[in-house]
């Protein structure tokens, strides 16, 4: 992991980033199939690439498909918790 991504997440550098284990990872990633996890302040980490996660918003699981661009990020950021306001 990047110290530069781990110094501005506001946890300690000497900690590292905050991670689930997830035991059927490998198998995700052959098989094409999706993860669910309530992890949302779970880091992505680089390994996580190419890895579909359903992750829950409090109703429901939401897909999030892993890329490049959202590791150091958190799960929970790709799966929104509110609903938009609609006028009637």
């Amino acid at each position: 992991m990047f110290p530069t991504l781990i110094a501005q997440s506001g946890r300690s550098a000497w900690k590292g980033p905050f991670f689930v284990a997830f035991p059927n990872l490998r198998e995700a990633l052959e098989n094409n199939i999706p993860i669910r996890t309530k992890a949302r302040s779970c880091t992505i980490l680089p390994n996580f690439v190419g890895i579909q996660f359903l992750v829950h918003n409090g109703k429901q699981y939401l897909p999030v498909n892993i890329t490049q661009d959202m590791v150091g990020h958190k799960l929970g950021e790709f799966a929104p918790t509110r609903k938009r306001f609609m006028y009637k």
